[in-house]
């Protein structure tokens, strides 16, 4: 948003994500192409420096004149100039959180790929993040001054070919490749050594550009990257708004410190403004508190977000993961701004029952109006607790996932967190398995899916969780051992001789031969029960039951008749099939039959 004196000119700001490996080049590029470097720009960190690698989300800038296609773009009309804001992330494998954190903001990516080493496992990690979170992407191959001069521009091509061979099944087929070297000679270079390919590299961006969705309306959301104070003045916030707007005088909520504060005022790269909205970089000064405080973090309108103990998700397995999703198995789960650990448990529709949504293909409305791939995120649908939901054992894989046509089926998870999460409802939630060993080369993104429901209170397990209707199914099957009459059996090996039968009277059964029956209590001491039959037995079970009754009486002492009512079946047993339905969070342990 821009400023509303008439002194500056109106910026469109663009976040562009530059995302890649671990010593891929991103930052040298960052800085190759900024101007205006903001705080949190090119590794402030002193661990950073250091290590010569990014720890933190760097954010800097560059101004353009605003590029033909927006000109054109009726939304485009009144803006004077495109404001690029890099998002430099990091790459080391352990800090895949710090991504996935500022990925929310991010309109168009840049894939900085090492041109000697080509797609390393952390490449492909932000290749998944860029198709969950942003609509575009531009690829760039670095360090083409390490190649040698006459070997150089096949080396391009190949990697080139290899890419796009690489990104044709994703969203990104067909994106731009640009090959460049942002700090020819590494890092140890003198700074005279010029960039090679940045102008090229610009164009391309610009090119790439379009008028990003930003929605003024709804609760205040910030992501804080830095935060210091200026004596006399307040402590400055900076960060990007990730939802709604803020102005001067507002009074925003620090849920971390359960704090409010008042915005004294609000700066865009260095320059007063009375507001911005989503999608802006700002710095924001409020009253004073403790800036140690607070390093990284949200603000949001007082009362907007919630903490949750344990959330319902929908929920889409990651392809590139070949682990299985198991049921009370643990992940990391990123979202909003945390990473924390959840115990999960997945469940969909019942057998049988259809898709909730009338999409083959769930996407949301993605912000790029000229996308060509469908958004693969979930469905947002609203999660109703009026209906039932199947337990799953692990996480189901569909046709479509499978490789096959049809739909995908669709699929919840309850996530109860190992400790409380603030987050706002419909964020976008990464479930990953980052304890597994950086070197092995897998893909660590488990699962991806959007918030729907939270649970606020501690004590959820006695309270919302009883609304979940999660059901298991039951199947236990014992024989007849005799008939007593036309309707009476007794039945056997159904129940453990310490099992109270009492709770199991009403229970209907079916017998193999098709009659349906009702448990009517128990029979002796030893486990047996009793069936009533209203309908009674039909003729051919009763002649089965006695013609096996027979075989049994052959060898009866002389002269003594076969007891028809007592014959035991056992040479050709009649099955007794008892199944129900148990709901996972009924403290009562109740059996259902529909």
């Amino acid at each position: 948003m821009a400023d509303s004196s008439n002194n500056h000119p109106k910026t469109l700001n663009f976040n562009v994500g530059v995302l890649g490996h671990v010593d891929s080049g991103k930052t040298s590029l960052a800085r190759a192409l900024s101007s205006t470097a903001s705080t949190a720009a090119f590794d402030k960190n002193p661990q950073s420096r250091e290590r010569g690698i990014t720890l933190d989300l760097g954010f800097s800038s560059f101004n353009v004149d605003l590029p033909e296609q927006l000109r054109e773009d009726p939304g485009g009309h009144g803006y004077d100039n495109l404001q690029f804001t890099l998002v430099d992330c990091p790459g080391h494998a352990s800090l895949i959180r710090t991504i996935i954190g500022g990925a929310q903001i991010i309109d168009l990516m840049m894939l900085v790929v090492d041109v000697v080493k080509g797609i390393q496992t952390q490449t492909a990690e932000c290749l998944l993040i860029g198709e969950l979170t942003c609509p575009r992407m531009v690829v760039i191959l670095n360090k083409t001054d390490l190649l040698p001069p006459n070997k150089r521009q096949t080396a391009i091509d190949k990697m080139t070919k290899r890419l796009h061979k690489t990104l044709e099944n994703t969203r990104f087929k067909d994106c731009p490749v640009i090959a460049l070297s942002a700090k020819p000679g590494g890092p140890e270079a003198p700074e005279t050594e010029e960039p090679h390919g940045v102008p090229e590299l610009i164009e391309l961006l610009k090119s790439q550009t379009y008028l990003p969705h930003r929605d003024p309306g709804g609760a205040l959301l910030m992501a804080v990257d830095h935060c210091f104070s200026i004596r006399g003045q307040g402590t400055v916030m900076t960060g990007t708004i990730l939802q709604g707007a803020l102005a001067v005088n507002d009074t925003v909520e620090i849920p971390a410190l359960k704090v409010t504060k008042k915005v004294k005022s609000v700066q865009m790269f260095r320059r007063p403004v009375t507001g911005a909205m989503q999608g802006d970089r700002v710095g924001v000064c409020v009253t004073q508190f403790d800036p140690k405080l607070l390093e990284r973090g949200v603000v949001c309108t007082p009362g907007s977000l919630h903490t949750l103990h344990a959330a319902i998700i929908s929920v889409r397995k990651i392809g590139y993961f070949k682990g299985s999703l198991a049921t009370r198995a643990k992940f990391h789960i990123t979202v909003g701004h945390e990473t924390v650990m959840a115990r999960v448990t997945f469940f969909g529709l019942p057998p049988g029952e259809t898709h909730q949504a009338s999409t083959t293909d769930p996407q949301l409305p993605t912000s790029d109006p000229h996308a060509s791939e469908p958004d693969l995120r979930p469905l947002d649908t609203p999660f109703s607790f009026d209906r039932e939901y199947f337990h799953q054992d692990e996480y189901v894989i569909g046709q479509r996932e499978a490789g096959g046509a049809g739909q995908d089926p669709e699929q919840w998870a309850l996530l109860e967190f190992e400790h409380p999460v603030t987050c706002p409802t419909l964020c976008l939630v990464i479930g990953s398995k980052l304890d597994t060993d950086i070197h092995a080369n897998v893909c660590r993104l488990a699962f991806q899916g959007r918030l729907l429901e939270g649970f606020e209170e501690k004590s959820y397990s006695e309270t919302t969780l009883l609304r979940l209707r999660i059901y298991k199914t039951k199947h236990k099957e014992g024989q007849v051992e005799r008939v007593t009459d036309d309707y009476t059996v007794i039945g056997r090996n159904l129940f453990k001789k310490e099992t109270n039968l009492q709770l199991f009277v009403g229970l209907k059964v079916t017998l193999s031969t098709g009659e349906e029956g009702v448990i009517e209590g128990g029979f002796g001491q030893s486990g047996k029960f009793k069936i009533r039959v209203p309908e009674g037995l039909s003729l051919e079970t009763k002649q089965l039951l006695s013609s096996s009754a027979k075989k049994r009486v052959k060898g009866g002492a002389k002269g003594e008749p076969a007891k028809e009512d007592d014959a035991k079946t056992d040479s050709q047993p009649i099955c007794i099939n008892l199944r129900f339905k148990r709901y996972v969070f009924d403290p009562h342990k109740k059996m259902v039959q529909s």
